[in-house]
């Protein structure tokens, strides 16, 4: 089996419901269940016996040693981390406990636990940290992609807690020996999607007749991978990547903020015409732009094809699409993750 932590976050419940379809392999998902944590994601294995589901923060050693013990996982998977930039702007508290000082806990009970296994065990067991692109810092319009010697440059709290739990993760290969594996993805987008980000944002708004806020002039850059492909390369490289490796995760979409609005908004005509029979683009609101706002972001993915033979099997057309219909066949999610404190949170976050 293996322990996943932060399952019940975006990233990781995608994960966990298509490692038990595919893999049927069991699970054992710890998550503290914060306001993006999200136990309604994971309701379709509700009694599966093959999943367990513990409440729990990484950051809580005795914890988690008392799960490794108890489980005995051939691999943890770390997706366990506060990832919202804005968040990260107002509050970085959170972010350093969580992504600095919770990496640091899980690592060093999973080193006492990888040490206490037989010497095949050992061998075979692996621990994969799922991280960002953001690490790396902004791009220009013409500089290359990311790839996995770019040098860290992290200009928010967040990547920058983002950056030293790799830094971590890497110093406890080196120095211990620890079996580990780094991915860094680029901008994640499909279903279960919180929607304090910019895809679910849009299509939450819209639908609600709301204003669709677009920081700036809109024109930042990001690489965007549909989250059933980021599952897919992650299970990929925890089965044959190279011990101590990093891999960049990508979706070869690199498209402007304004864009993606846009093409939610045509696709929302088309799927969920207005009832007035205008365009959703009308509803597209410029607001000040945050503090720190990378221009770009691009990951060049190409590591991870080479060595490995993963690609994202959607482009961005069907990824969207498939994505903008969830949110249209989900809507009790929707109205359950939107509590009186995320609706504050909007409010303060995007006043003109």
């Amino acid at each position: 089996m293996i322990l996943v932590t932060g399952g019940a976050g975006f990233i990781g419940a995608n994960f966990v419901l298509d490692w038990l379809s595919l893999m049927g392999e069991p699970v054992v998902n710890l998550d503290k269940l914060t306001y993006a944590g999200n136990l309604e994601n994971l309701a379709s294995i509700q009694g599966d016996a093959r999943y367990t589901f513990v409440q729990g923060d990484i950051a809580d050693g005795g914890r988690v040693r008392e799960l490794l013990a108890q489980y005995r996982p051939r691999a943890v998977v770390n997706f366990a981390a506060e990832s919202h930039v804005d968040r990260s702007i107002h509050g970085p508290d959170d972010f350093i406990q969580t992504n600095i000082v919770g990496t640091f806990r899980l690592l060093e009970a999973v080193r006492v636990y990888w040490g206490s296994l037989a010497a095949a065990d050992r061998e075979t067991f692996r621990f994969l940290h799922v991280s960002t692109d953001e690490v790396y810092g902004s791009l220009s319009a013409s500089d290359p992609a990311f790839d996995e010697t770019h040098r860290y440059e992290p200009n928010s709290p967040y990547s920058a807690s983002k950056a030293a739990s790799d830094h971590l993760v890497r110093a406890y290969h080196m120095t211990y020996g620890l079996p580990v594996l780094t991915t860094n993805c680029s901008n994640n987008y499909g279903p279960y999607h919180f929607p304090e980000k910019l895809i679910p944002l849009m299509v939450v708004n819209a639908l609600a007749g709301k204003a669709l806020p677009v920081y700036g002039d809109g024109q930042q850059v990001r690489d965007w991978l549909y989250v059933k492909d980021h599952c897919s390369a992650i299970r990929r490289v925890l089965e044959a990547g190279q011990v101590g490796d990093v891999y960049n995760v990508g979706g070869w979409n690199e498209m402007p903020n304004i864009e993606i609005v846009h093409t939610i908004c045509a696709l929302l005509d088309e799927l969920r015409p207005r009832a007035d029979g205008r365009y959703y683009r009308e509803q597209i609101s410029y607001v000040a732009d945050r503090p720190g706002h990378d221009r770009r972001y691009a990951i060049d993915a190409r590591k991870l094809e080479h060595e490995l033979g993963w690609r994202p099997a959607e482009t961005f057309e069907s990824g969207i699409r498939k994505t903008v219909q969830w949110y249209l066949d989900n809507p009790q999610w929707i109205d359950r993750v939107q509590s009186g404190a995320y609706r504050d949170w909007i409010r303060i976050q995007y006043a003109e």
